[in-house]
């Protein structure tokens, strides 16, 4: 077995170990001969390769079949399924096969695995060094297609350079959907052409909570920002390159405060006095919701005209968790439209609200996904859902025939706590260590392989309340996002079954490869001096999370 992660689904070893001339075929590794080639399908595969090794390792890595020297020699086969890939790494040529291109993109991440953690590196460490291969074949694919992270930089915003270190660092975990969540209560992250003021006023708050809601700890300094249309092309573009889907979230109608700051006409006008609404400045739930009005309609009709523009991604968030509904039951406007509909309540608006966007984005040919609470009041038709509040509304949905992305909160939620010690940093949520999150099965038990089939994958969140900059966002990330990512793409046992000690050893291999990332993991013993926060609240819950 090797030390991939995430684990290969075979391994097939042909010599004696790792060392040039190990393998019956000859050499197995890299040196200034080695040459790399590309068949049709592949082209862009190679080229990103050819930039990562040849900064890593110092070799050109030139294009040519012939000569001395190995070969590395990238090509999309038939005999594959189109994320699968396959290394044969023996003798001179070494192969890495893909049914797609992005399974030769999967393949070289592989590769570079194989290649140590020096490989992970943006500049050569030593130019004699010695680029030695194991000499093996390498077959795997991934068990579901959505394998997917959450990015939360409305709550904090992540610069457009730290986005795109992202990007990298689920490539080399083969994480294949980014899921931005670009709006909220606490800011607005992507610029609109039309509606500028939602950047120029919602994009912005006067200060932060630091720590938990109830903390008493604030950060005075205005805090803010946002990706121009450009930035978001060169995200898109960016992730297109590593195949990696960027999903974009727009809420509505709820965590909607930043959006109605900027456009008070958006809210509910015979309520309160909106005009004296600001971007909020805490965590939690706001009450200040978008009105079930035309104008809402139309005005969010045209921000989505233009995030249609900037994504390709077939699926679309519109968020619809989280709505209070209060404000919709003291207003004669929403009670005049709940009345206009026919419908039953609040919550059947807020259905009619998301049946709305589902049937546009339809007719433009993308697909609606929102959290399960668009389960309330009936489900659009098209609607897929991310199960965040525990398995029940994914398995609802399954079992109505809607596909499902895997996220509860109670177990893949990475802004919950690692540990239950003093030490860690604003403790948040239950304690979800590195094994917990390693035994997390996406598929619920109980659904029969027909509703099963519903399940996309699964995803990971990091919500960022808490997290103030890259490096807090690092370590609620690191090591668990590696287990998760296992767990997303290899076929593992049943959670009770796993080689969860077999997945440590192979973790001490993966560090390495993290500390050439320059990734700010917690380390297995715990937090390093300049990653706690003593004396900030946090909000963490006690005893195991309920299954279900």
């Amino acid at each position: 077995m090797t030390d991939v992660i995430p684990a290969p689904r075979r391994v097939i070893r042909h010599g004696p170990g790792p060392a040039s001339g190990g393998g019956p075929g000859g050499p197995c590794g890299l040196d200034e001969a080695t040459r790399l080639v590309a068949g049709p399908g592949a082209e862009g595969v190679a080229r990103r390769l050819r930039s990562e090794l040849g900064a890593a390792t110092g070799l050109n890595l030139p294009e040519g079949g012939g000569g001395p020297g190995s070969r590395i020699a990238l090509s999309v086969v038939a005999d594959l399924p189109p994320e699968g890939y396959r290394l044969v790494l023996d003798g001179p040529d070494l192969l890495i096969q893909g049914g797609g291109a992005a399974g030769v993109h999967w393949g070289a991440q592989t590769f570079r695995q194989l290649l140590g953690p020096d490989a992970f590196r943006r500049a050569p460490l030593r130019r004699e060094k010695a680029w030695d291969l194991p000499a093996v074949t390498v077959e795997d694919a991934p068990r579901f297609r959505w394998r997917g992270l959450l990015l939360d930089v409305a709550r904090h915003f992540m610069p457009k350079d730290g986005v795109l270190r992202y990007l990298d660092l689920m490539a080399a975990h083969k994480l294949n959907v980014l899921h931005l969540h670009l709006t909220d209560d606490q800011g607005w992250r992507v610029e609109i052409e039309r509606y500028p003021r939602l950047t120029e006023v919602g994009s912005w708050r006067s200060r932060t909570k630091f720590g938990h809601r109830a903390s008493p700890l604030w950060d005075e300094r205005p805090h803010g920002g946002f990706y121009t249309r450009d930035d978001i092309r060169e995200v898109v573009a960016y992730a297109a390159e590593r195949h990696i889907d960027v999903v974009p979230e727009i809420d509505v109608p709820g965590h909607s405060q930043a959006a109605v700051a900027a456009y008070p006409e958006l809210g509910n006008t015979d309520v309160i006095d909106t005009t004296a609404l600001s971007v909020w400045d805490t965590w939690g739930v706001s009450p200040n919701v978008l009105a079930p009005t035309d104008n809402t309609l139309r005005f969010y009709e045209g921000v989505f005209e233009e995030i249609l523009e900037l994504f390709p991604s077939r699926f679309v968030h519109i968020g619809g968790d989280e709505c209070p509904k209060e404000q919709w039951r003291r207003s004669p406007a929403a009670q005049a439209r709940i009345a206009e509909l026919g419908l039953a309540d609040e919550d059947e608006l807020q259905a009619w609200f998301v049946a709305h966007f589902d049937k546009w984005l339809s007719a433009r040919g993308r697909r609606l996904i929102g959290w399960d609470e668009i389960l309330e009041g009936g489900l659009a038709p098209g609607a897929a859902v991310s199960s965040w509040r525990g398995y029940a509304g994914g398995i609802a949905a399954a079992r109505a025939g809607h596909d499902v992305v895997m996220c509860p909160e109670q177990r893949v939620y990475l802004d919950h706590r690692q540990d239950g010690g003093a030490d860690e940093p604003v403790p948040i949520g239950y304690v979800r260590t590195l094994e917990d999150v390693y035994r997390f099965e996406p598929v619920p038990p109980e659904l029969t392989p027909r509703e099963a089939a519903h399940v996309l994958g699964t995803q990971a969140n990091l919500w960022t309340e808490a997290m103030e900059d890259h490096a807090r966002v690092d370590y609620q990330a690191f090591p668990r996002l590696a287990a998760f990512a296992e767990v997303a793409w290899s076929r593992l046992p049943a959670p009770a079954e796993r080689d969860f000690a077999g997945f440590e050893r192979r973790m001490q291999a993966h560090y390495a490869r993290l500390d050439a990332l320059g990734v700010a993991y917690r380390p297995p013993g715990g937090p390093k001096p300049w990653q706690k926060r003593p004396g900030v609240l946090g909000r963490p819950i006690d005893g195991p999370p309920p299954d279900r």
